[in-house]
C-alpha cells in the first residue's frame, strides 16, 4: 500500500480520538430492508448502509453502479469501464450472482443470466430515491441468491405534499455525454402519481484497451431510457394500493474480446417490470402484498459490414436471450405485545429463459436454439424479533421453508442479537444460512450445462462493534463465509461443477465524522482473505487458493465535503483499491492486476428554483485496469443544471 493510500487510511482511524464526545443527535436513520418492516438501524443486528436521497443528489454525475461501489463490503466490477459494461456485483468476496438486487423491496434479477443476476444499467441514478445495502446472508427473509447481502434500490418517495411538482435534469461532459431527465409528481388528497423519464447517451471510449496504441481502435457509444410511472389510491387510513411500471433499455458497442476491437458489434438491451402491492396498516397489524412480472430481452449482434481481419474469426453474430420473470409475496407483522414483533409470509417465483443463436464465419453457419425452460420456488419464512423494554437488547430469530421445482426442500436460518452497552456504544453479531440455487443456464445449457449440479449451501458468521455520539459515528464487522458445493466452470470438461468449499473472512470498518459546522468526513475500509478448492487454470488439477478473482484484499474510500453557505457545497472523493488476479487465458498463470486510486470532485450551488453542479471523475487522469484486457475510465467532466419546483 503506498503512502498516500496508507495516510488515507490512518486519517480515517484517528477520527475518533479526535472527536468530541457530546450528547447523542438523531443520527439513527430508519430501515426497511433488515426485517421488511420499518425500524431504526440500531435496533436490528444487521449490517444496513443507507444511501440518502440527499447523497444521491450530490452524485449527479455518476451511474447507481458507481456510487455502490464507495460502499464498504462493496466492489462493483466494470462501474468505472465504458458505460454499457456488464456490472458484476460483489459483496464481501463472494461470487457473482449472490447478491440479491430488490427494487423497492421486491427481488429482480434476469434468468437468462450465467448467475441469475439483474443489469444495474438499468437503472437511473435520477430515478432513485435511496438505496439500502444489507450485508451478509438474508436468505431466510430473501430466498435464494442473498447469500452475501441485498441491495435494495428504492424510488418510491414518501415526502410528497403538493399536488403538481416537477422536477428536470440536464447536464453535458465529456465524450459528447448527455444526461437528462424529467419528472413529474404530486399528491392530491388520497391519489399519489410520479411520472419519470431518463435519457443518458455518450459516444464513449474503446471498451477493449489497445496494448500496443497502434491499432486505432474506435469509440463505443452507448444510448439508455428509462420511463416509469407508478400511482398509489389510499382508500382508507388503513388500506392503500400502488400500481407501476417501468422500463429500462439501452444499446451499447462492445469490442470482441480483451485488447481485441470490433468495428459493429453491439448488445441492445431491455426491461419492462410491471406491478402491484396491497398495503394494510392496524395499530398492531401490517399486511403487504406484491406481484410482479418482468419481461427481459437481451441481444449480442455482430454485423457483417465490418470484417475483423485476423483468421477464423465471425462474419456475423446473433444471439438473442429473453427472460421472463413473476413474483408474488404476502406477509404480515404482529405486535405481540411485551416487546415481541413476529412476521411470518410466503413467496412464489417464477423464472423462464429461451436462447436463438446464429453464427456465420469462414467455416460456414451455425445455428443453436435453447428452447423455453423455466424454474420455480414456493416458500413460507417467519421471523420473531425482540425488544427489551429498557431499548438495550435487540433479537431476531427466523427461518424459511424453500420448495424448489428442480431442487425439493431446503431450510435456512438466522438469528441476530444487538445489545447497547451505553448510550453511545453497540455490539451485535449474527449467525445464518445461505442457499443459491444453480441457474437455468448453468443446468440446461447444450454444451456447458450440468443437470447434476447441486445447490449452493452457506454459513456466515458477524461479529460487530458500533459507536455514536453527535460529532461521528463508526462501526466496525468481522464477517465469516463457508459455502459449500460452490458454482464453478470447469475448464476441462467446459462445463459447471461444483467445487468443494470457499471460506472468506474479513472486517468492514465505516466511519463519518464532523468536526465542524458544514464539513463532514465520511471513509470506509474493507479487507478480504480467502481461501477456497476449486480448479487450477494452468494444470486443470484441483488446488488450494488464497485469493479471488478481481477481488481486491484491500479496498478504501474516503470523501470529504464542505457546505461553505446553504447555496454552495463542494466534495472531493478518494478510492483505493489493491492488487488483485485476473484470468491469464487458456492454461495460463493468472495474471495481477496493479493496484490503484481514483480521485473525483463535485461541486454545486443553488440558485431559487436551480441547482448548478459540476462533477469531475478521475482527476489526476490515473491509467488503471478494473477487468484485464479493458480500459477503465481516463478524467471525465460533467456539468448541468437541475429544475426543482
Amino acid at each position: 500500500m503506498n503512502k498516500r493510500v496508507f495516510s488515507l487510511a490512518m486519517l480515517a482511524a484517528s477520527l475518533p480520538a479526535i472527536a468530541q464526545q457530546d450528547t447523542t443527535k438523531n443520527l439513527d436513520p430508519v430501515t426497511v430492508t433488515a426485517n421488511k418492516i420499518e425500524q431504526k438501524q440500531s435496533t436490528t443486528g444487521k449490517v444496513v448502509t443507507v444511501i440518502t436521497k440527499e447523497q444521491l443528489e450530490k452524485s449527479s454525475g455518476k451511474t447507481v453502479s458507481q456510487v455502490l461501489n464507495e460502499q464498504a463490503g462493496l466492489l462493483i466490477n466494470g462501474a468505472y469501464n465504458n458505460l454499457g459494461s456488464v456490472q458484476t456485483v460483489y459483496m464481501r468476496g463472494a461470487s457473482p450472482g449472490r447478491v440479491l438486487i430488490l427494487m423497492d423491496g421486491v427481488p429482480v434479477n434476469d434468468p437468462s443470466f450465467i448467475n441469475n443476476e439483474y443489469d444495474l444499467n438499468f437503472f437511473s441514478i435520477n430515478e432513485v430515491e435511496r438505496i439500502e445495502v444489507c450485508r451478509g446472508a438474508q436468505s431466510t427473509l430473501y430466498g435464494s441468491d442473498a447469500v452475501a447481502g441485498v441491495i435494495n434500490i428504492i424510488t418510491i418517495d414518501k415526502d410528497v405534499k403538493k399536488p403538481f411538482n416537477v422536477k428536470a435534469t440536464a447536464a453535458y461532459g465529456s465524450f459528447n455525454t448527455f444526461k437528462g431527465n424529467v419528472q413529474f409528481y404530486g399528491k392530491k388528497n388520497k391519489f399519489t402519481y410520479n411520472l419519470r423519464y431518463a435519457r443518458l447517451s455518450t459516444d464513449g471510449f474503446s471498451s477493449a484497451y489497445d496494448s500496443t496504441g497502434t491499432n486505432n481502435f474506435d469509440k463505443d457509444a452507448y444510448k439508455g431510457n428509462v420511463v416509469s410511472a407508478s400511482a398509489q389510491y389510499q382508500f382508507t387510513n388503513q388500506v392503500s394500493v400502488r400500481a407501476f411500471s417501468q422500463y429500462s433499455g439501452y444499446k451499447s458497442d462492445i469490442d470482441a474480446s480483451i485488447f481485441n476491437d470490433e468495428k459493429d458489434y453491439f448488445i441492445d438491451n431491455s426491461a419492462h417490470t410491471s406491478g402491484v402491492s396491497f398495503n394494510y396498516k392496524a395499530d398492531k397489524v401490517t399486511l403487504t402484498a406484491n406481484y410482479q412480472y418482468a419481461n427481459l430481452k437481451r441481444t449480442y449482434r455482430n454485423d457483417s459490414s465490418w470484417v475483423d481481419p485476423r483468421p477464423f474469426t465471425t462474419i456475423f453474430e446473433n444471439n438473442a436471450y429473453k427472460g421472463r420473470t413473476q413474483f408474488f409475496e404476502l406477509f404480515a407483522s404482529i405486535n405481540l405485545g411485551s416487546g415481541f414483533t413476529l412476521l411470518q409470509g410466503g413467496d412464489y417465483r417464477y423464472g423462464m429463459m429461451n436462447n436463438d443463436y446464429l453464427s456465420i464465419s469462414s467455416f460456414g453457419p451455425y445455428a443453436t436454439k435453447f428452447r423455453d425452460t423455466s424454474v420455480s420456488q414456493t416458500s413460507i419464512y417467519a421471523s420473531l424479533m425482540y425488544g427489551s423494554k429498557d431499548k438495550k437488547f435487540n433479537a431476531e430469530l427466523g427461518g424459511r421453508l424453500n420448495v424448489h421445482s428442480r431442487y425439493g426442500s431446503n431450510h435456512t436460518y438466522t438469528f441476530n442479537p444487538t445489545y447497547k452497552i451505553t448510550e453511545h456504544y453497540r455490539i451485535f453479531g449474527s449467525i445464518a444460512t445461505g442457499f443459491k440455487a444453480p441457474s437455468i443456464y448453468q443446468v440446461y445449457d447444450q454444451s456447458a450445462g450440468n443437470r447434476s449440479l447441486k445447490p449452493e449451501q452457506s454459513t456466515n458468521y458477524e461479529l460487530g462493534f458500533s459507536e455514536q455520539h453527535e460529532k461521528v459515528r463508526s462501526r466496525l464487522v468481522y464477517f465469516y463465509r463457508e459455502i459449500k458445493d460452490g458454482v464453478d466452470f470447469n475448464y476441462v470438461t467446459f462445463k459447471y461443477f461444483n467445487f468443494v468449499k470457499q471460506i472468506v473472512r474479513g472486517l468492514e470498518y465505516e466511519i463519518s465524522y464532523q468536526p465542524i459546522k458544514g464539513l463532514s468526513i465520511s471513509g470506509n475500509y474493507t479487507y478480504i482473505s480467502s481461501q477456497e478448492n476449486t480448479q487450477s487454470r494452468i494444470n486443470f488439477k484441483d488446488t488450494s487458493y488464497t485469493y479471488l478473482l478481481r477481488r481486491p484484499k484491500h479496498n478504501i474510500n474516503l470523501n470529504i465535503g464542505f457546505q461553505f453557505t446553504d447555496k454552495f457545497f463542494t466534495s472531493v472523493n478518494g478510492k483505493y483499491v489493491s492488487s488483485r488476479q485476473d484470468v491469464g487465458g487458456y492454461q495460463k498463470a493468472d495474471v495481477y492486476l496493479k493496484s490503484y486510486y481514483v480521485m473525483s470532485a463535485y461541486a454545486e450551488y443553488k440558485f431559487k428554483h436551480f441547482k448548478f453542479f459540476a462533477d469531475a471523475q478521475n482527476v489526476t487522469d490515473n491509467k488503471f485496469f478494473d477487468i484485464r484486457g479493458y480500459n477503465a475510465m481516463p478524467f471525465m467532466v460533467t456539468g448541468g443544471v437541475t429544475f426543482t419546483w
